[in-house]
């Protein structure tokens, strides 16, 4: 057995690196749900051939960049717990081919399945039961699975027969989901509708991701759903959003450094941090970030939903509750577990003690000191263009300091910088457009 491991390990690092990589091991017809809850914390997905080989227990995942695949490979070869999949170890290993090319997707002629490409949206941003209320007025759906691909967030709808198929697809394509079964920060989103190879779709579970309406007995999915965080469709005809002690950050408008400090420094301000994750999605920086319980993390969403990191509208926060509620992270560049004793959260703000900014959940909403004029950089504040020695403070109480809190050294004046290079203590930049500091009080 150990030999075994040792030649496992010596092949993962004598290949050339590639984008994809080869999976062996997997459960009997995995599915693609599957295989991308696995992938998706080293990076993003855009192509996968699955149930390949004489058992059908093989695959191929392509990542957008070889890095991610490296960094995935190098993971599971040094960590003690290996990639599974429905508890079965799964070995992974570069590919000899650099990318995935016959993977056919759609159909040269007509069909009974649809693939459909929702753009402008997120994956979470629509739910699959907003996807099969819309294609059910056509006539029954028997099947859903949606993805995400390079094209973006995508769905397979199976039709009893072509007619169906045709008609709903003359009748939505090019059309959008009407507005009121979106979510608040959605304004649009376009329905592209071709149609698919597929004849007829297998569903393994249900899940949040894949449905099956002519099986009500099939069993449904526990890792990949929890019906008491699905989204649901009010009387109103309005999504309900499910509140969750995780936070789902997509910051906007990224122009500077989003670190994990940084999270840390700006959502610490209202209870404590438990865990965040930095990743990149669909070409946007996302974060997930967990709080000890839902409270908490309500009162994060509302106060900084629509605010910006940076003055100027840099880094603008567009919040929403993830289904998550306990992420497994790893402690690195982009993730860190603060609930691990050896595990000290850093600063992201130079001048800001650690016991400071825990204390902000108490002071928070702050007021900006009077001694601050409009315009002028507080003193605490992360400011890149301010010369050494133009302010000497003796006692931090960021975020909320008194008049007398700092000493400025004679004939100094704190200059007035551009807003593009501003970072600002609670409340964190200001109002979209605005340019101007929210008042809480």
């Amino acid at each position: 057995m150990p030999s075994t491991s040792g030649q496992s390990s010596q092949f993962r690092y004598t290949q050339t690196p590639s984008k994809v990589l080869h999976l062996r091991n997997m459960p009997w017809e995995c599915t693609e749900e599957e295989v991308l809850l696995l992938c998706r914390p080293f990076g993003k997905v855009v192509n996968t051939m699955l149930n390949v080989g004489a058992n059908r227990n093989q695959g191929f995942v392509e990542f957008a960049e070889v890095n991610q695949a490296i960094q995935m490979v190098t993971y599971f070869a040094s960590s003690s717990e290996p990639a599974q999949i429905r508890g079965k170890t799964v070995y992974i290993q570069y590919s000899n081919r650099q990318e995935i090319t016959n993977n056919k997707t759609t159909a040269d002629g007509a069909g009974n399945v649809l693939l459909v490409t929702i753009e402008g949206v997120q994956a979470g941003d629509v739910s699959i039961d907003v996807i099969h209320l819309v294609f059910s007025a056509f006539g029954f759906v028997h099947k859903i699975a949606t993805f995400e691909k390079t094209a973006g967030f995508q769905a397979l709808i199976q039709y009893t027969d072509v007619a169906t198929a045709t008609e709903a697809k003359n009748a939505l394509d090019g059309r959008s989901i009407p507005r009121y079964l979106l979510p608040e920060h959605v304004e649009t989103c376009y329905l592209r509708i071709t149609y698919s190879a597929h004849k007829d779709l297998s569903i393994k579970f249900q899940s949040n991701r894949s449905r099956d309406y002519t099986n009500p007995y099939l069993p449904v999915n526990p890792t990949a759903i929890d019906v008491s965080l699905q989204p649901t469709v009010g009387s109103d005809g309005k999504i309900k959003e499910t509140e969750s002690n995780v936070l789902l950050a997509s910051i906007g408008n990224v122009q500077y450094a989003v670190t994990v400090d940084v999270l840390h420094t700006v959502f610490s301000a209202f209870g404590t941090v438990q865990k965040i994750a930095i990743f990149d999605k669909l070409g946007e920086l996302q974060a997930l970030i967990q709080y000890p319980d839902v409270a908490t993390a309500t009162i994060a969403k509302e106060s900084l939903e629509g605010h910006c990191i940076y003055d100027g509208g840099y880094c603008k926060l567009h919040l929403t509750y993830s289904r998550h509620t306990d992420l497994t992270v790893k402690n690195d560049e982009r993730s860190r577990d603060y609930t691990i004793p050896s595990v000290m959260p850093r600063p992201a703000v130079p001048g800001v003690s650690r016991q400071s900014t825990q204390a902000t959940a108490a002071a928070f909403p702050a007021t900006v000191p009077s001694s601050i004029q409009p315009g002028e950089v507080p003193p605490t504040a992360w400011n890149p263009a301010v010369p050494v020695g133009s302010y000497v403070p003796e006692q931090s109480s960021y975020p909320n300091p008194s008049p007398t809190s700092h000493t400025f050294a004679p004939s100094a004046v704190v200059p007035t910088v551009p807003a593009t290079q501003q970072m600002l203590p609670p409340p964190y930049g200001a109002s979209p457009g605005s340019g101007q500091i929210p008042n809480y009080s």
